[in-house]
């Protein structure tokens, strides 16, 4: 009995399956599961939000080629002011010292940054490269989101028809331990006999119970993903999975060297960190500005000025910049040498996941041709020994086995196209190309 139960359990054990009741129920096709999770899934709001603040950045960097203008002004009462009109030293003039208690002080100043050591341009560029590349970035979320609804979306659909295949192998069973019965009644078949029926339809009920139980998780695993109401069961679209055509099957590494998002988004980390060598670098070089103001002044009693306007060339230089830069400098070259270390690694790690993608589909083929022989095999094994055991050539746990057997043929056959499918798709995600399937949308 315990080969029996082997048989089994053998297409629960690998499918991570369930199903649930649940008070409203919902179909989807995995178009729309996909795109349901684009729009309302954590993840890929998340990577919406720092394309936002990756544009934003860049703006700001663009912000401060534009000039700075600042007004300002002030009125300040004075009190007991001692006032020494230089300009009336040595004049005879007995005139008093005039009252003065009021300072009105108004001005508007101008810059323009002229040349910073190319520091404003190198930067801009280098935002515009993290701009894109965390755009890429937030493409390549959605690609990942994609993969997992369509893994979850496959596996709720395995459990299903494993379910369903179940519960018919149930009716059987059950049918089977009645016509036992009766036959025990009437001491063709010994007790035995019945008991090992009555047993069989027992263990059917406990994978059905671990069938129902794996797809409630895988369930709840896609509604929360898809932010749908607790409680939802989602009824998967056979349609999906028949008559499935699968197009220009990847073969090699090539297209995802071309059309990874990941990837592209570390190429383009890269040229940002040589744009950010150049911002660091531009600590060497001297900021020439273009300056221009107006001030006017009053002084109650003293002097009023207006039309003071004045305008000109400024120039720094920070000199600590010969001993210290060098330091920030070096720093930006190692982050760019690490950059380049990640882009390598990841180059590797891309060629070795395209790679198990294409073996892993062409296996999925192939097993798939294999459990369909199996299904045959097992169909007529079963025909073999219900006659033998009817004509009492095979006893009942040849007959039982038999039947378990067919039952595991016929869960993996239905489960095998589906399987293909799911290969399919990763090996798509692998080469960059899932996001033409669904016809992503541009963030």
């Amino acid at each position: 009995m315990k080969k029996i139960n082997r048989f089994l359990l053998f297409g629960l054990s690998v499918l991570g399956i369930s199903s649930i009741d649940a008070q409203e129920k919902r179909s989807l096709t995995l178009d729309e599961a996909v795109h349901l999770a684009w729009d309302k899934s954590n993840e890929v709001g998340l990577a919406n939000a720092k394309v936002s603040s990756k544009k934003y950045e860049l703006q700001s960097a663009k912000n401060n080629q534009y000039p700075d203008f600042k007004i300002s002004g002030q009125y300040q009462r004075l009190a007991n002011a001692s006032i020494n009109l230089k300009a009336n030293q040595g004049s005879t003039s007995t005139a008093s010292t005039p009252v003065v208690d009021q300072l009105m002080i108004g001005q508007a100043n101008a810059t323009l940054p002229i040349f910073a050591g190319f520091k404003m341009q190198n930067s801009v560029q280098m935002h515009e490269n993290l701009y894109e590349a965390e755009t890429a970035t937030a493409s390549h979320t959605k690609e990942e989101v994609a993969m997992k609804v369509i893994n979850y979306y496959a596996s709720l659909f395995k459990a299903q028809k494993t379910v369903a295949l179940l519960k018919e192998n149930q009716k059987r069973a059950e049918q089977r331990a009645f016509d036992f019965s009766e036959l025990e009644k009437n001491e063709i078949i010994a007790r035995n006999d019945l008991l090992k029926a009555q047993l069989q339809v027992s263990k059917i009920k406990l994978s059905i119970d671990e069938a129902v139980n794996n797809e409630n998780i895988i369930n709840f695993q896609l509604i929360t993903l898809l932010k749908l109401p607790i409680g939802t069961q989602l009824e998967i679209r056979e349609s999906d999975f028949a008559n499935f055509k699968m197009d220009n099957v990847p073969t090699s590494e090539q297209p995802a060297l071309e059309n990874r998002k990941d990837l592209q988004a570390v190429q383009l980390q890269g040229k940002a960190s040589k744009a950010n060598i150049k911002v660091a670098k531009a600590a060497y070089y001297p900021s020439i500005n273009l300056i221009g103001g107006y001030v006017a002044l009053d002084l109650k009693n003293v002097v009023t000025v207006q039309n003071a306007m004045n305008y000109g060339l400024g120039l720094s230089y920070d000199l600590s910049s010969i001993f210290k830069n060098g330091t920030a400098v070096k720093l930006a070259e190692s982050k760019a040498t690490e950059i380049q270390n990640s882009e390598a690694m990841l180059t590797d790690y891309i060629k070795i996941e395209v790679q198990k993608a294409i073996e892993e589909y062409h296996l999925a083929i192939q097993q798939n041709e294999v459990y369909g022989q199996a299904v045959a095999q097992s169909s007529e094994n079963y025909r073999i020994i219900k006659d033998k055991y009817d004509n009492g050539l095979a006893d009942t746990n040849d007959l039982l086995e038999a039947d378990v057997e067919q039952l595991s043929a016929n869960i993996n056959k239905t489960l095998a196209k589906a399987n293909i499918i799911q290969k399919y798709y990763a090996l798509l995600n692998a080469t960059g190309q899932l996001t033409s399937t669904f016809t992503i949308s541009k963030l």
